[in-house]
């Protein structure tokens, strides 16, 4: 039985971002923020052409009750990469769900590269992710989510609570990919190969756009490091990538050589590569 007198207040936070092209540069011309999340000032490392920002949870993480909802609307020729300042911590829950939902637009032309770093899972979380994306006339899209079930560092298992996540890419009122996960928490799937296998880490990037070169499958294949546990799919206008491991920066690691290759192949086109390289790392991640 729950005691009310123990639950902490909820946060119901919200960001809302919207991108244009503006004189040739790709600029944030709205931000609203409810916390616990803001966005820190816009930078461009590589070039005015791509917009990158921070998204900042100053909470530090989120629990039962919380409800987080972003808003990303990208509008046409416009160019933005989004992570996270660092990792988020999804807490054991107090009897409650805690949600957080994310809807994206990426008009005409526009291409938006969504890389929030790992989220560490608690045991005894209850935790739900909704991604929705609205893919214009030739816009691009590339996301990733990585998760860590369990501290395993002192030797927690994700063995109660449960993880779901709900993601949906669509264009022209048509569903281009979906994907919905489901993982009660419990011993046997922890350790069940049809489950996680003993692996605490779990990853997915998509990318969808364009169609795939049969080559850039083969080199993404190329770079798995753990064969038996990952794997790369061809669909019909992008990939799909899967990790199941020990080893976030491993996972992380594979992505991001996964990522570099398709822009340099796919993405971020305008980019003068004789000036900026196109394989720039946001430098929160080398903190």
């Amino acid at each position: 039985m729950i005691n009310n007198s123990e639950i902490i207040p909820a946060w119901h936070g919200q960001l809302n971002l919207v991108y244009a092209k503006r004189e040739n540069s790709t600029q944030l011309i709205y931000s609203h923020n409810q916390a616990p999340l803001k966005i820190q000032r816009s930078f461009y490392p590589e070039g005015i052409d791509i917009c990158h920002n921070v998204i900042l949870h100053t909470a530090g993480g989120i629990v039962g009750g919380d409800r987080l909802t972003l808003n990303i609307h990208l509008q046409p020729n416009s160019q933005a990469l989004i992570t996270t300042a660092a990792a988020n911590k999804t807490y054991r829950s107090n009897g409650l769900q805690a949600r957080q939902t994310v809807n994206i637009k990426i008009d005409n032309y526009a291409c938006l590269e969504y890389l929030p770093q790992e989220n560490i899972i608690f045991n005894s979380a209850n935790y739900r992710q909704d991604l929705r994306i609205e893919l214009g006339e030739n816009s691009k899209f590339l996301g990733w989510e990585i998760m860590r079930l369990g501290r395993t560092a002192r030797g927690e298992k994700f063995i109660d609570g449960e993880l779901r996540s709900h993601t949906e890419i669509w264009q022209n009122d048509l569903p281009l990919w979906i994907d919905r996960q489901y993982l009660p928490g419990s011993e046997k799937v922890f350790d069940s190969p049809h489950g996680l296998g003993g692996n605490p880490v779990i990853g997915t990037l998509v990318f969808i756009g364009l169609p795939i070169a049969s080559e850039i499958i083969e080199q993404a294949r190329l770079l798995i490091t753990q064969p038996l546990f990952s794997g790369v799919t061809k669909l019909e206008h992008g990939l799909l990538c899967r990790y199941r491991g020990n080893s976030t920066s491993q996972g992380r690691k594979w992505f991001t050589n996964i990522w570099q290759m398709l822009r340099s192949h796919y993405l971020n086109n305008q980019i003068n590569h004789d000036i900026i390289p196109s394989n720039n790392i946001p430098r929160v991640w080398q903190i």
